[in-house]
């Protein structure tokens, strides 16, 4: 039996693509962006129209709020599904974990 790996190129072939986390929810997940996108384009609006500074603050934490959530959301499909051997993550058990911690720590510390 051939094992063809996911995501990988074999005879100059490309292989099929690894499931993501996000796979299952792809559709979902492109619709929260799009609010978010439409959020950004707002607070643009509001800045052109020289809105009051409180009123566009307010805007961009509620932007930066979607965001976070969806973050948490692509961690927990990653922690489901890419660390459990699927996903391209890395082999090594304690490489996924310091992958893991560093999109932790980099979404913690902005």
């Amino acid at each position: 039996m051939t094992v063809i790996p996911l995501g990988g190129i074999i005879n100059g072939v490309k292989t099929a693509d690894p499931p993501r986390g996000y796979t299952a929810s792809k559709d979902q997940l492109l619709a929260r962006l799009a609010r978010v996108e439409g959020q950004v384009r707002g607070v643009r609006k509001m800045v052109e129209e020289d809105r009051y500074c409180i009123d566009v603050v307010t805007q961009i934490n509620a932007a930066q709020a979607a965001l976070d959530k969806i973050s948490l959301g692509l961690i927990d499909g990653h922690v489901r599904v890419c660390m459990q051997g699927e996903g391209g993550a890395p082999e090594d058990p304690g490489e996924r974990v310091d992958e893991l911690m560093g999109a932790v720590g980099r979404l913690l510390h902005r």
